[in-house]
């Protein structure tokens, strides 16, 4: 118990230092998930894609994607979805392992997403389910942080009509969007589109991480399902 406390203790300090870094020189780990559906209880992770940030620079080559066999039977509409086919899914990989595999890779970093809530309420499920425990990592949805901006810059091109799914608003940054709806590649889309972000961010004041969750942690309150794209399966 003691030894628990001393560990939890440590970890607290660790978060606290982190808040504090500036959101330039912060490490982030950008995420994202295919499902089978979006009902927590009955669909599951079939595919995962992770991928290495530091400020604002992107580090492609240091990525993790697993394809994982589904707990469930998929249906057409989802197979349409993220292109993903029984039989790619049934040689994936045990939940178990690609769960633990993304734990390792995230470690203490800052994570990123968009409409990230789902992805997070997913991945602790089965972490909670495998490990007894769950990622309490900083969280940073990008969808809450364009939300926000656009009421900061209203005359910005790409704020002057809010798009209503990242793929949209990625477009109106040059951002290019092929082979959507791939864990690894939405996770690629997502750090660039934060990486758009950033320099607003800046012009805004926001500087710091404890500012930037401010106005982009999905936990702080608010609906997480309040965002109308349901882009995430």
């Amino acid at each position: 118990m003691v030894k628990e406390m001393i560990a939890s203790l440590r970890i607290f300090r660790e978060r606290q230092k982190l808040k504090d870094i500036p959101i330039l020189e912060a490490s982030y780990v950008v995420i994202d998930t295919e499902l089978t559906g979006l009902d927590e209880k009955r669909d599951s992770i079939i595919s995962l894609g992770a991928i290495r940030m530091k400020g604002g620079r992107i580090y492609p080559g240091d990525y993790l994607y697993r394809i994982i066999k589904p707990e469930r039977v998929l249906t057409k509409e989802s197979i349409l979805i993220h292109g993903l086919t029984p039989q790619e899914l049934e040689s994936g990989m045990d939940i178990e392992k690609a769960i633990a595999d993304l734990e390792n890779f995230i470690g203490d970093e800052i994570i990123v997403g968009h409409c990230v809530s789902i992805d997070i309420a997913f991945i602790n499920r089965q972490i909670k389910k495998s490990f007894r425990r769950t990622l309490r990592n900083p969280v940073i949805d990008t969808w809450l942080i364009y939300e926000n901006l656009n009421k900061r810059f209203p005359s910005e091109r790409c704020f002057s009509q809010m798009a209503d799914n990242l793929y949209d608003a990625s477009r109106c940054f040059g951002i290019p969007v092929e082979n959507a709806h791939n864990a690894l590649i939405d996770a690629f889309i997502t750090a660039q589109f934060f990486q758009r972000l950033l320099p607003l961010l800046m012009r805004s004041g926001i500087e710091r991480i404890t500012e930037l969750l401010r106005i982009g942690d999905p936990f702080r309150g608010g609906d997480r399902f309040r965002n109308p794209e349901i882009q995430n399966l």
